[in-house]
């Protein structure tokens, strides 16, 4: 007998990973915060704009170190994950699944694309959906083989720097030419995000379509599809889902932050080093120190997290990560609409004026806010506002929103 189409349902929920996406999307922030509050440039090179010594060097350090690339890290696992999680679930039930899978991944992509152009530029969505879209036909692979080809396309963005170290040498500087803003890029992109809404978009569209036609077919979607096949896997062996022994979980911890912690420890101080040159850091092979330690990172925190739940410490924590978690597609667009009011013209207009310690104290404001509101909203309902009108477009029908009392 076939079922009805319908949303996960609470109980087929796995708490563990709500509480590991919470995790993931509140450390996001740490990073994307950057973007929001500087200019471009300084997301890569952080000597290009606002002061750089003391305190502000150590935030950008400890956040290279601790979260750049390593929040997005798992959270592209944890989102192969959810393929599998939601094909599966479909499957059990005797509904169709490929039908069910492109049309939610179209109107994320839809979202990602609306987000990316009138709100942020900086959209992780737009990558995801198209991952999603040819990720469907590995989701039945046995965990060794997605693990296998999830290396395999990781591997991608390293040879293509391997190669790029061969190139002549003019048109390799051409493009790391790119990363550097002249004095007046730097006035004109402050003073267009300082300023009224239609200043702003005519400044993001470019950026957008950077990360669309340049970045995401160079490096993220090599990346994001990589981790996603891994994260896929781990689902599939319990990972992911709490099953694990908790020396699984503790040994998994300790052999990710011994390889992540030496790795992203030695891209601070190479970066530093090299004075933050794109031709060694965006271009070069000095990319290999983040981007493999981050992978290492994202899987001891995975770890960390796992065996935090199973022991259920900070239940009261747990609960408002997990319910940050159940939604995370709001709150990922709700950092995005506070940041850029904090930030932009139309709003405060702070852009390029606030230091990197400061741009700290906002994240974690953001964080309480969005611990205290998140459990609150599903208290009444069954879903974020996002996520309710991501499932109803699905489905093409409007889902019940109110929780039975």
């Amino acid at each position: 007998m076939t079922g009805v189409a319908s949303p996960i349902r609470a109980r087929d929920r796995i708490e563990s990973i709500d509480v590991l996406r919470g995790f993931a999307l509140l450390g996001i922030l740490l990073m994307n915060i950057q973007s929001f509050a500087m200019v471009e440039a300084a997301y890569f090179d952080p000597s290009q704009h606002g002061d750089l010594s003391g305190i502000n060097w150590w935030v950008w350090a400890i956040s290279h170190a601790l979260a750049d690339m390593k929040f997005m890290a798992l959270f592209s696992i944890l989102f192969g994950a959810g393929i599998v999680l939601v094909t599966a679930g479909r499957q059990e039930k005797g509904l169709p699944t490929l039908a069910h899978h492109f049309s939610r991944n179209f109107w994320l992509l839809l979202f990602g694309l609306i987000h990316a152009y009138l709100i942020w530029y900086g959209d992780i969505l737009v990558t995801y959906a198209i991952a999603a879209f040819l990720l469907y036909w590995f989701r039945n692979l046995r965990a060794f083989w997605l693990v296998v080809f999830g290396c395999i396309v990781l591997s991608v963005p390293l040879l293509i720097n391997l190669l790029l170290t061969f190139a002549p040498p003019d048109f390799i500087q051409e493009i790391a030419d790119d990363f550097v803003y002249t004095p007046d890029e730097i006035i004109a992109e402050v003073e267009a995000y300082r300023g009224t809404w239609t200043d702003a978009l005519l400044q993001r569209i470019p950026s957008a379509l950077g990360m669309h036609f340049a970045a995401l077919p160079g490096f993220l979607i090599w990346r994001a599809s990589g981790l996603m096949m891994i994260g896929m896997a781990l689902f599939k062996i319990g990972v992911l889902s709490g099953q694990r022994s908790s020396r699984f979980y503790t040994t998994l911890a300790i052999l990710g932050l011994g390889i992540g912690l030496t790795l992203v420890t030695l891209s601070v101080l190479k970066l530093t080093e090299h004075n933050y040159d794109p031709l060694f850091g965006q271009l070069g092979m000095g990319i290999a120190y983040n981007y493999v330690g981050s992978i290492a990172m994202a899987l001891a925190y995975t770890g960390i997290v796992m065996r935090i739940v199973q022991g259920t410490w900070f239940s009261a924590l747990q609960i408002r990560l997990a319910a940050v978690g159940r939604t995370a597609f709001t709150n990922y667009i709700l950092q995005s609409l506070i940041c850029t009011l904090i930030f932009y013209g139309f709003g405060l207009g702070y852009f390029g004026s606030v230091e990197r310690w400061v741009q700290v104290l906002i994240v974690i404001g953001v964080w309480i806010l969005q611990l205290f509101i998140a459990p609150l909203w599903l208290s009444r309902y069954r879903f974020g506002p996002l996520e309710w009108l991501w499932r109803s477009l699905t489905y093409m029908s409007l889902q019940p929103m109110l929780r039975k009392t």
